[in-house]
C-alpha cells in the first residue's frame, strides 16, 4: 500500500501537467509488421509470414519522452538521427504527440531502428539497423548547445542510454553537473558494463542483468547483487540506486537502507519499453517532491500496465490513475470535485471501461427517498456522479428561505455514501452544461418525469447513452421534513393531523 496515496493522486492530477522533463539519449524508431503464419518456407525451415499490418512508434529515448507526455507532463527530447526517411518519420511522431523534439541530423549515419515481425502476440524476428561507434565531434558540440538551452526550463533530466553512441562520458558528466548546479534530479537508464560515466547522478535505474554485469555478480544471487548495489551508491556519489527486479518488483538502494516494492501481479504480453515507463514515472514523481521509495511504488504500477500491452506502447495518466484508485476508499471530502478534477476522474473511469452514471438535485435535508434514488442510480453503472444545485441555484428555484443545509455540507454528506463516487455543485438552474462537459453514459432522475422532460435526455442519447426514471418513495419529501421541524409534530401526529384534516374536509363537503 502506497503511503499518502491520496496526496500522490492529487500530485498526478494537478502537478504533473506543470512539470517539464528533459530527455537526452539514443533515439530510435520501433517498427512492427503483424501477420499470420500458415506454413513453413520450402526454401528454409522458417515460417512464412503473411503481412497484414505495419506500424511504427518512437523507441529508445523517444519512447521515454512518449511516456512522459502520456503521463500528462511536458517534455523535450534531444539526440541524433540519420538524414533519412526514418528520421523524418520519428520526428513527425514526436511532434504530433506534442513533444519538443530537437534531433541533430548526422550525415552517413542511419536513424537507429528496430523492425519486429509478429504473429499474434509472438515475436518471430527482430531486425536492427544501427551504427554504435562515436558520432563526429561537431554533432556532440551541437548536442551540448541544445542541452544548455533546454536544461534551464527543466524540472528533471533523464539520460536514456541504449549504448548507441549519444551518451559519451563527456556528455553524461556535462549534463549531470549542469543538473546538479540547477538543483534538479538527473536519472539514468544505463546500458553500459560500467556505470562510472554516470558518477554524481541522482539515481541509476538498471535491470537485474545490467546491475549483474556492472558489479560482476550473478543475477541468480539477488541478495548479494542488492548489497553490491548499495556499495555502488557511495562509490558513484548517488542519492540511491533503483534496480528493477523483474517479477520481484523494484528496489530502492541507499547506503544504509534497502526498500523493495513488490511487483503488481499482471498478465505479461511484452516487456518492451517497461524500463522506459519506470524511469519516466520516477522522474515525474521525484521532480514533484516524492521520496524515491514512494516514486518506485508508483512506477511499479505504471510498469505493470505497459507489460500487459504488445510492443513498445507508453503508459498514460488515465491508465495510471485508474490503476491507483482501486487501492483506496476515498475520504468524503476527496470525492467533492471541481469540474476539471471531475473530468480527470471520468477519463480514468472510461479508460477502465466503466459505465458513468449521473444524477442531480438539491438534496436539501436528506431523507429515505434520496437514499433510494442513490442506490438505484448506482445499480445502473460502475461510477455514480451526484450533481447538486449550489446555494444560489437552490434559492433561485425554491425561494430565499432555502436551502436549509449549505452546499458544502450537502456535498460532504452525499460524498460519505459508499455508492457515490463524485459530488459536484453547479450554479445554473439546470445541469445541462455540466452534462455536456462530462458526457455520462446514464442519466438517472427520480420522480414521475417523462424521459423527454429530463434535462440532458436528448444529449445523452445523442452519444449513445440512456435515461433511467426512478419512482419516488411515497410520503417523503424535504418540504414535509421542514413542516415537521417547524410544527414539532412526530410521524404519528402528522398522520393523525392528515387524517383529521381529511375527515373534517369530507364533513364540510357534505
Amino acid at each position: 500500500m502506497i503511503q499518502n496515496l491520496h496526496e500522490v493522486i492529487q500530485l498526478i492530477e494537478d502537478n504533473w501537467r506543470k512539470t517539464q522533463v528533459l530527455v537526452v539519449g539514443d533515439l530510435m524508431l520501433d517498427r512492427y509488421i503483424w501477420g499470420d503464419v500458415k506454413r513453413i518456407s520450402p526454401e528454409a525451415p522458417v515460417p512464412i509470414v503473411h503481412a497484414t499490418l505495419s506500424t511504427d512508434r518512437p523507441g529508445g529515448a523517444a519512447n521515454v519522452a512518449m511516456n512522459i507526455v502520456g503521463l500528462g507532463a511536458k517534455v523535450a527530447v534531444l539526440g541524433f538521427c540519420g538524414n533519412d526517411s526514418e528520421g523524418v518519420l520519428l520526428e513527425k511522431h514526436l511532434r504530433d504527440a506534442g513533444i519538443q523534439a530537437e534531433m541533430t541530423s548526422v550525415m552517413n549515419r542511419p536513424t537507429t531502428s528496430k523492425l519486429r515481425i509478429l504473429c499474434g502476440q509472438q515475436q518471430l524476428l527482430r531486425l536492427d539497423t544501427e551504427r554504435c561507434e562515436a558520432y563526429p565531434g561537431d554533432a556532440y558540440a551541437a548536442l551540448v548547445k541544445q542541452i544548455e538551452c533546454a536544461i534551464t526550463s527543466a524540472d528533471a533530466v533523464i539520460l536514456s542510454d541504449y549504448g548507441k553512441g549519444v551518451l559519451t562520458e563527456e556528455v553524461c558528466q556535462w549534463v549531470i553537473l549542469a543538473a546538479r548546479r540547477q538543483g534538479i534530479p538527473v536519472l539514468v537508464d544505463p546500458k553500459r558494463p560500467s556505470f562510472a560515466r554516470y558518477h554524481g547522478a541522482t539515481t541509476i535505474c538498471p535491470n537485474l542483468t545490467e546491475l549483474s554485469v556492472a558489479v560482476g555478480i550473478s543475477s541468480d544471487d539477488v541478495e548479494a547483487l542488492l548489497q553490491a548495489g548499495q556499495n555502488l551508491v557511495g562509490q558513484l556519489d548517488l542519492d540511491c540506486l533503483v534496480p528493477t527486479l523483474s517479477e520481484k518488483g523494484i528496489a530502492v538502494l541507499r547506503q544504509q537502507s534497502k526498500f523493495v516494492a513488490p511487483a503488481v501481479a499482471r498478465q505479461v504480453f511484452d516487456v518492451s519499453g517497461a524500463g522506459d515507463t519506470v524511469i519516466a514515472t520516477l522522474a515525474l514523481a521525484t521532480a514533484n517532491g516524492l521520496e524515491m521509495e514512494t516514486a518506485a511504488q508508483v512506477a511499479n504500477i505504471a510498469a505493470g500496465i505497459v507489460i500487459g500491452k504488445v510492443g513498445t506502447v507508453p503508459v498514460n495518466r488515465d491508465e495510471l490513475l485508474a490503476a491507483l484508485k482501486p487501492e483506496i476508499e476515498l475520504r468524503a471530502m476527496e470525492k467533492v470535485l471541481t469540474l476539471d478534477q471531475l473530468k480527470i476522474h471520468v477519463s480514468a473511469w472510461r479508460s477502465a471501461r466503466e459505465t458513468v452514471v449521473f444524477t442531480n438535485g438539491c438534496f436539501d435535508l436528506l431523507h429515505i427517498g434520496h437514499v433510494a434514488l442513490l442506490e438505484e442510480a448506482r445499480r445502473e453503472g460502475d461510477r455514480l456522479i451526484v450533481a447538486i444545485n449550489s446555494d444560489a441555484s437552490v434559492r433561485g428555484l425554491k425561494g430565499s428561505s432555502r436551502p436549509i443545509v449549505g452546499e458544502q455540507e450537502r456535498a460532504r454528506i452525499l460524498a460519505a455514501f459508499a455508492v457515490v463516487d463524485a459530488v459536484i455543485a453547479f450554479d445554473d438552474p439546470t445541469p445541462l452544461r455540466l452534462i455536456d462537459a462530462i458526457r455520462p453514459d446514464v442519466i438517472v432522475k427520480g420522480g414521475d418525469y417523462r424521459e423527454e422532460a429530463v434535462v440532458g435526455a436528448e444529449e445523452v442519447r445523442s452519444w449513445g447513452g440512456r435515461v433511467k426514471i426512478v419512482p419516488t418513495v411515497e410520503g417523503f419529501s424535504t418540504t414535509k421534513l421542514i413542516d415537521r421541524a417547524t410544527t414539532g409534530l412526530t410521524d404519528e401526529s402528522m398522520k393523525s393531523k392528515d387524517s383529521f384534516e381529511l375527515t373534517t374536509q369530507g364533513t364540510s363537503a357534505r
